[in-house]
C-alpha cells in the first residue's frame, strides 16, 4: 500500500518567499508536522500542514504539503478526506508519480478499481518502468478478470528484472485466482525456499492452502507469521476462517474482533461473524 510522503525541505529552499518571517514561520509549521509524524502524531500532524498552507495558500510547495496531508489522513482513517487532498495536490502537479501511486492505491482501498487502474495507467505513461506501479495494475486486473493484461503486466516487470519476486508473487496469484492452485502453489513454495522470511508469502500461501481445503498447511503457515512476524489484518481474517472450517468459532470471533480493530473491511467482518453465530 503507498502511503508515502512527498520531501519539502530542499523544495521550500527554493521556492519559498523571500520575507524572512512568513517563510520561516511556514517552515516551522512544516518541520512541527514532521516531527508529529515521526512520533505517529497524526491528528497533531494534520493541524500543523492546515496551519502552514494557511499561512501561505499560493506557496508553490503546497502541492507536496497536500500530498502530506493526505498520507495523514489516510492513517487516521479518513479516507475521503485523504482523497480530496491527493486530487488537490495533483490539480497542482499532475505528474507527481508519488501523488499518482498514492491515489492510486486510496482508490483500490475504496473499491474504485477503475479509477485506481486510471491514475495507474497515467503514472505508467509517464514512468514505464515503474515495477510497483505494474505489479499493482496487474492486481487489479485480476480482480477484473483480465487475466492477459495482468498476465501482461507481471511480464513487463520480468523484463525489467528478471530476478523479481513481486513479479513471481503476481503469477502465484494468478494462478490461484484462474484456479490452477497446484501450480500456485509451487511458485509460492519456490519463493519461500529462496525468501524465507517473506511473510506476505506465507500469507498468500496460507491462503491458497484454505481454497484447496488444505487447513492443516494453511494454520501451519498463518502461525508462523504470528510467531515471527507482523500479521496484518487480513491474516486475523484468514485465521478466522480457517478456524471456522474447524468449528472453532469463539476463537474466529476474536480474530475477526482484533481485523476490525485494525481497519478491515467492515462488511466483511459482518459477514464473517455471522457464520459465527
Amino acid at each position: 500500500m503507498a502511503k508515502r510522503f512527498v520531501r519539502v525541505v530542499l523544495f521550500l529552499s527554493i521556492v519559498c518567499f523571500p520575507s524572512l518571517l512568513s517563510a520561516q514561520t511556514y517552515e516551522e509549521w512544516i518541520e512541527k508536522s514532521c516531527d508529529f509524524t515521526e512520533k505517529n502524531d497524526w491528528v497533531s500532524a494534520e493541524a500543523a500542514l492546515k496551519e502552514a498552507m494557511h499561512l501561505e495558500p499560493g506557496n508553490p510547495a503546497n502541492f507536496a504539503l497536500l500530498c502530506n496531508l493526505g498520507t495523514v489522513q489516510r492513517r487516521q482513517g479518513k479516507k475521503q478526506e485523504a482523497l480530496t487532498s491527493y486530487t488537490a495536490a495533483l490539480s497542482l502537479h499532475p505528474k507527481s508519480i508519488t501523488i499518482l501511486e498514492n491515489r492510486a492505491s486510496l482508490y483500490t482501498e475504496l473499491g474504485e478499481t477503475d479509477k485506481a487502474i486510471t491514475d495507474y495507467n497515467t503514472l505508467l505513461a509517464l514512468e514505464p518502468q515503474h515495477q510497483e506501479a505494474l505489479f499493482c495494475r496487474g492486481l487489479l486486473y485480476l480482480s477484473q478478470k483480465k487475466f492477459a493484461s495482468a498476465e501482461s503486466d507481471f511480464d513487463q516487470i520480468l523484463q525489467i528484472n528478471e530476478k523479481s519476486v513481486r513479479a513471481r508473487l503476481g503469477y502465484a496469484i494468478l494462478e490461484k485466482t484462474r484456479g490452477n492452485y497446484n501450480e500456485s502453489e509451487r511458485i509460492y513454495s519456490f519463493l519461500i525456499d529462496r525468501m524465507p522470511r517473506e511473510w506476505e508469502l506465507y500469507e498468500g500461501r496460507a491462503d491458497l492452502y484454505f481454497l484447496m481445503g488444505k487447513n492443516a498447511r494453511a494454520m501451519a503457515d498463518i502461525n508462523k507469521v504470528f510467531v515471527e512476524g507482523e500479521p496484518s489484518a487480513g491474516l486475523y481474517v484468514l485465521r478466522a476462517k480457517v478456524k471456522i472450517a474447524q468449528y472453532e468459532k469463539e476463537s474466529a470471533r476474536e480474530d475477526l474482533a482484533q481485523a476490525r480493530a485494525m481497519g478491515y473491511d467492515a462488511q466483511v467482518i459482518d459477514e464473517l461473524e455471522e457464520v459465527c453465530k
